[in-house]
């Protein structure tokens, strides 16, 4: 039998709704740490920091993942954050320009949400990437090259991000919860990617 169906001595759950309770509150902290909205980018790669921990035996908890992020709030997380919420504020103002009836307007609202959905995707990735941990300028490098080389894993990244968009606007609620799954979507779409590279 594999180690996914070994229970330790009363416990009563087995180790894969562990993991399922663990992202839920790795994500509970992911979107109380993003609410400044500078913080997002270093909140989410930190999620997917321990998130990929769990993978090697280290704990997916709360209080690792505060740990993590403590550690790693420094000035390039900080201007990650604020590029991350400039490029999205002219976003929306593209698509405000688009809706008001300017000429070429329908082309415009095209190219600039396939603009938007390439950014978020390379962004996305680039959280999930190790080096995002340290050095923003290279995840955002590696994340640009996974996004072409790995059509299916971007394909994924677009599927997590309707998926979780379309729980929360079913269920607000849900919206507190939805960066633990979205963290652990983005980090399984990494290291899918990186044992494929290898082998």
């Amino acid at each position: 039998m594999s180690e996914m169906h070994t229970r330790e001595p009363g416990e009563v759950f087995g180790p894969r709704m562990t993991l399922f309770a663990d992202m839920l509150s790795v994500g509970l902290a992911t979107t109380v740490a993003c609410l400044p909205l500078v913080t997002a980018p270093a909140a989410l790669s930190s999620a997917c920091a321990v998130l990929r921990g769990a993978g090697e035996g280290q704990p997916a908890t709360a209080g690792r993942y505060f740990a993590v992020l403590r550690r790693r709030l420094r000035v390039g997380d900080l201007v990650a954050g604020i590029v991350a919420l400039a490029g999205a504020l002219l976003f929306v103002a593209d698509l405000a320009l688009a809706g008001a009836g300017l000429p070429g307007a329908p082309l415009f609202a095209v190219v600039a949400a396939a603009i938007g959905a390439g950014a978020l995707v390379v962004g996305l990735r680039a959280c999930a990437r190790p080096e995002s941990l340290t050095d923003w300028p290279a995840a955002l490098r590696e994340a640009a090259r996974d996004a072409v080389r790995d059509a299916g894993g971007t394909g994924l990244v677009l599927l997590a991000v309707a998926t979780a968009a379309l729980c929360a606007w079913m269920l607000v609620p849900l919206a507190f919860l939805t960066p633990g799954p979205l963290a652990l979507a983005l980090t399984a779409i990494d290291v899918r990617f990186a044992a494929i590279s290898k082998s």
